[in-house]
């Protein structure tokens, strides 16, 4: 999704406005495009160039002609952003910002069990390191999880990972027994049934909109499963007015922009009383921080070569057949 600042929400603070003016200056200054993850905070999607989930900011990347990316997500975006765009410079606000699905996944275990596997075909989440996609055949997202499998003959041998509710779910509606990593999603593995329960009976008319990273539990009482993107837009073309929302509440920002007059509500996580369930790696990312990175030109995303050439052909395959 392609952002105009010029009508960028505004929350009228002085210092986020001035802020904003800031990284506005730098961007032009620096030759700079900024992409940023539909889970960022409001304010750091409102000063983005481009906004969308993964699978949308791997193919934005790979048409960027700017010689700097900012890259406002985690650290497997800005590494995949390098592996497509290898002679621009990739830049994150926040280093530390990982990704618990990511880091369930270590590429030495995870070779060790492909090769445990070895006339399995892998495909892999693009929730992942670089060292993971490179043991990968291809790679997939939320967005392109069911149409790349279905590539594949029924009866193929595969491995999906990381993220087993994920796959869990693709093998439900395509009649797959894919062999599954065991790793999830912190966010995702967070909300409660019973308090979503609680949710649609206050909310009767709502639609409950559920990311397949979810469990199953969840999943099953869903109105719509599907990626951040396509909950976006299920949402905008929707005639409900109300809809509960079971994935990190970062989208919320984009859903009430472009949804005006419909009301949305924040499933719960289990361990919390505040109705939000946010990425803690997601939100280390700040306005600050983006500002700094773009007047440091620090930090900088690096790939080793060698994994990077490897870790190239699956995602290439993943934007190729998500072309057709």
């Amino acid at each position: 999704m392609t952002v105009d600042n010029n009508v960028a929400v505004s929350n009228g603070d002085p210092h986020v406005e001035e802020l904003k003016r800031e990284i506005n200056r730098l961007k032009k200054e620096k030759g700079a495009v900024i992409l940023a993850h539909y889970y960022q905070k409001g304010e750091i999607q409102d000063v983005a160039d481009y906004i969308g989930d993964s699978l949308a900011l791997a193919q934005i990347a790979e048409k960027i002609e700017e010689p700097v990316i900012v890259l406002c997500g985690v650290h497997f975006m800005g590494e995949t952003a390098k592996i497509l765009c290898p002679d621009k410079t990739v830049l994150v606000p926040d280093e530390n910002a990982g990704c618990s699905l990511a880091d369930s996944c270590d590429a030495e275990e995870f070779g060790k069990f492909v090769s445990a596997h070895p006339d399995h075909t892998v495909i892999s989440y693009v929730n992942t390191s670089a060292a993971v996609k490179a043991l990968t055949d291809v790679v997939v997202t939320s967005s392109n999880a069911r149409d790349i499998v279905e590539t594949f003959d029924k009866d193929a041998k595969i491995i999906f990972g990381p993220d087993r509710n994920l796959g869990g779910y693709i093998n439900s509606i395509t009649g797959r027994e894919m062999l599954l990593w065991d790793g999830a999603c912190h966010v995702h593995e967070q909300f409660s049934l019973e308090k979503i329960v609680e949710l649609k009976k206050q909310y009767p008319e709502a639609k409950l909109l559920v990311h397949p990273e979810c469990k199953r539990v969840i999943v099953m009482l869903a109105d719509k499963v599907g990626s951040t993107a396509a909950l976006l837009n299920y949402a905008k073309g929707s005639d409900a007015k109300q809809f509960i929302v079971a994935t990190e509440s970062g989208i919320l920002h984009q859903m009430r922009k472009e949804c005006p007059g419909k009301e949305f509500i924040a499933a719960p996580p289990v361990d919390s009383t505040c109705g939000c369930n946010d990425c803690n790696f997601m939100k280390l990312n700040t306005l600050e921080k983006l500002r700094d990175c773009l007047r440091d030109g620090k930090p900088e995303i690096h790939v080793d070569s060698d994994v990077a050439r490897r870790a190239r052909r699956p995602i290439e395959r993943m934007l190729e057949l998500s072309k057709k």
